[in-house]
């Protein structure tokens, strides 16, 4: 019998990475389809002009380090997506390079508490809470249930199963909400209805997730 895998390796982490490009680069339409509805309708077009860019850097500087994979990914993020999203989302990936550091492998502890690193950046960077719509309302679920699946005993791959679970649900939670942080607050009440782009992006991020480290 193989012994589970009780951490999370670099080479797993960059598989995270390249499945999230691909899971944004099909969804790319659906994503700005549903920016257009509340949004500059350019949420898919930015996420995939920065994975791509992601791709296209990680083929050729081969990070050897967690620090340093999520750290390039972030740099790479900030510097080519427009938008609300280059910002956050470079936050998210440069927190959990910095939690990290040069490590080649995390266990389901250290991969916690880098998200969970990763989460208070991008709550300081986009003052958004819980209930405003917005990424945050996927990111948050997620990050607790990962965490908690880890300190309740489950293993990461679990941990990651279970946090993708969460995200969907708060991506779900994003429809009858309305928008109160982002170009989607000006709507108002014309916000209701619809899924938040980003909590949808960010919940292809935990699918991502769930599928590396299963």
């Amino acid at each position: 019998m193989v012994a589970e895998a009780q951490g999370a390796t670099l080479g797993q982490l960059r598989v995270w990475i390249d499945s999230f490009h691909t899971l944004v680069a099909e969804q790319k339409a659906y994503l700005t389809e549903l920016d257009s509805a509340i949004g500059d309708a350019d949420h898919g077009i930015n996420m995939s002009r920065g994975m791509n860019a992601v791709a296209a850097k990680l083929d050729v500087s081969s990070p050897s380090t967690i620090g340093e994979l999520f750290k390039t990914v972030g740099m790479t993020l900030v510097s080519t997506v427009g938008g609300a999203s280059g910002p956050l989302y470079g936050t998210f990936f440069l927190r959990i390079g910095t939690s990290a550091g040069d490590v080649e492998e995390l266990d389901g502890s250290g991969l916690g508490t880098a998200l969970q690193a990763a989460l208070d950046g991008v709550l300081a960077r986009g003052k958004a809470q819980v209930g405003d719509k917005t990424m945050i309302d996927a990111l948050t679920s997620a990050v607790e249930a990962f965490r908690g699946a880890v300190q309740g005993g489950s293993s990461i791959a679990d941990a990651a199963s279970q946090a993708q679970d969460a995200a969907e649900r708060g991506r779900d939670s994003t429809t009858p909400l309305t928008a109160r942080k982002g170009r989607a607050s000006y709507l108002g009440e014309r916000s209701i209805g619809h899924l938040d782009p980003g909590a949808v992006s960010t919940a292809l991020l935990f699918t991502a997730l769930a599928k590396a480290l299963a």
